[in-house]
């Protein structure tokens, strides 16, 4: 998905992001969605190996994060809207509670 999402932003939306100067916000939306895509598959492995981890809540986090901080870039990308930024910061505080939490209970002795 991410992508996907990528090359379409790339291609077909390159005209509206131009216009908007956010070719760079799409950008950085796309990358950490990949990253974080890739991280939760690599997590759902995870989970299946070691079920005795309990990291479903840095699983969820995680996801959330995703969903809040690469979608509302994708938006103030798309729309311009200047208020969608208030909100990334947001998905980025569950993306890093997402890896404490992953760190916590992978590392913890």
């Amino acid at each position: 998905m991410a992508v996907a999402i990528g090359a379409f932003g790339a291609h077909a939306l390159k005209d509206i992001l131009t216009a908007n100067n956010r070719v760079d916000t799409f950008e950085l939306a796309s990358r950490y969605h990949f990253y974080h895509a890739l991280t939760l598959l690599c997590m759902a492995i995870l989970m299946q190996l070691f079920p005795q981890k309990n990291l479903e809540y840095a699983y969820y986090n995680m996801l959330i994060g995703l969903l809040i901080f690469s979608g509302s870039l994708y938006a103030l990308a798309l729309t311009n809207i200047g208020k969608l930024g208030a909100i990334t910061p947001i998905g980025g505080i569950f993306l890093l509670v997402g890896w404490g939490i992953l760190a916590w209970k992978f590392f913890r002795v």
